[in-house]
């Protein structure tokens, strides 16, 4: 949530930096409103300030003799003379919360205007691969190495779904070892959370009210829940409601689970296979810092994608997105994206990105700083370490050979018991 100071102190340079995104915004109405909620807000103080100094003449004016009566009837005459006040003033709270609850996050000064268009490359990693033969594609070389049963997981569940089977289902085991392993030897703290998650969670982590139909929500329970999208609307809720110690940031955590995504019925044509679906397999990290550390932490999360996909030997790119590509909750984000030859075009791996204080405003997570004795918010940051679904078929298909084998990335070797070489399974 936007700090509403802010939007007073300045509302068109807060509208333009909104415009980046291509949200048009205009303040005015708000602002009436708040000016309202301030001086209804003065009146209703100043007549509770008056009813509790009566009241608080009581014990003295029963000791004197005197009419007590008299002052519990002006108290009551006090209370009833700003019932109207005080259900207004909720009305427009409630008003002006709804309001904020939806503007996206302001978006970082460097970052150019607009969507795709104006992401930018800041970085190529490794040769792009060249092959003097007809490549296959990752669901062709998945299949015929036995690594996917795609008919099977239709069958069972339907599409947008995938079977990991045998050297396939220890591939994507292997990954994920690696990216718990390197998160672990990097001092991060391993987190296990839950997969059905509250409504506070998706509103902290910024993806409610916007994005409610974009979860899966489970029917039936009580409070409602959704199946969490990713694992940092878990890991951004951990420290929710909670005043933490200065000596205690920067927090790291990062959690492996399953991502359940409903929009993934939309996917085109070209993303066919495991390029999307309904459910994959991530490791996400994110942090908790002070204001004057994000910075650093941003580019510690993107050193650290960046790094997983180095080792593994793909070839990739690091793009800066424009403001308008950053998701509604972030003020920056970095793509890792990795190249996949059958399409010709680089697919995300790892988003990288920093909140700034917008997620801790709507979970009130704090800290106290130790030289003022005051709180402030925390900044959160998160990036994915990584998505395994694109990972699998960057792999297959850049490390394809004219036999049909795939070489696996020597950094899994030892998570493949020493295998090192996938070949086509016979057919029976």
């Amino acid at each position: 949530m936007l700090d509403f100071n802010l939007i007073k102190e300045n509302p068109e340079k807060v509208a333009k930096a909104l415009a980046k995104k291509g949200w048009d915004v205009d303040f005015t109405e708000v602002l009436a409103k708040a000016e309202e909620r301030k001086k209804l807000m003065f009146r209703v103080e100043t007549v509770k300030a008056e009813s509790n100094k009566l009241s608080a003449s009581v014990p003295q004016v029963k000791k004197d003799g005197g009419d007590i009566k008299a002052i519990f009837a002006k108290v009551k005459e006090l209370s009833a003379s700003i019932s109207e006040d005080e259900k207004t003033l909720k009305a427009l709270e409630v008003e002006m919360s709804t309001y904020l609850s939806t503007l996206p996050n302001i978006p970082d000064d460097d970052l150019l205007a607009g969507g795709k268009e104006n992401n930018k490359v800041i970085k190529t990693v490794h040769k792009k691969p060249a092959f003097d033969f007809k490549i296959k594609d990752h669901v062709e070389l998945c299949e015929s190495l036995g690594l996917i049963d795609y008919e099977r997981a239709a069958k069972i569940s339907g599409a947008g779904t995938w079977i990991y089977t045998g050297l396939g289902a220890r591939l994507e085991w292997a990954l994920l070892n690696y990216f718990i392993a390197e998160h672990l030897k990097d001092g991060y703290e391993m987190i296990l959370p839950p997969h059905l998650l509250n409504y506070e969670s998706g509103y902290t982590a910024g993806q409610f009210p916007k994005f409610e139909k974009d979860v899966f929500w489970l029917e039936g329970l009580e409070p409602k829940r959704f199946m969490l999208p990713t694992a940092e609307t878990a890991l951004v809720n951990l420290h929710r409601n909670e005043i933490l110690s200065e000596d205690d940031l920067p927090k790291k955590y990062f959690a492996y689970t399953p991502c359940y995504r409903c929009e993934a019925g939309s996917y085109r044509t070209e993303e066919r296979g495991m390029i999307r679906g309904y459910q994959f397999n991530k490791v996400e990290m994110v942090q908790y810092t002070k204001e004057d550390s994000s910075d650093e932490a941003f580019e510690e999360l993107v050193a650290k994608a960046s790094r997983l996909v180095e080792k593994l030997g793909l070839h990739f790119q690091i793009s800066k997105l424009a403001a308008g590509d950053c998701s509604h909750s972030m003020a920056r984000t970095y793509d890792i994206e990795v190249w996949i030859p059958s399409m010709g075009i680089y697919k995300e791996v790892s988003s990288a990105s920093n909140a700034r204080d917008y997620q801790a405003r709507r979970g009130a997570i704090r800290y106290r700083d130790k030289a003022t004795g005051k709180t402030k918010f925390c900044h959160t940051l998160n990036a994915s370490g990584l998505a395994t679904s694109r990972v699998i078929p960057a792999i297959v298909e850049q490390f394809q050979t004219k036999e049909g084998n795939v070489i696996i990335p020597e950094v899994l070797v030892p998570f493949m018991g020493g295998i090192k070489v996938l070949t086509p399974k016979k057919k029976k």
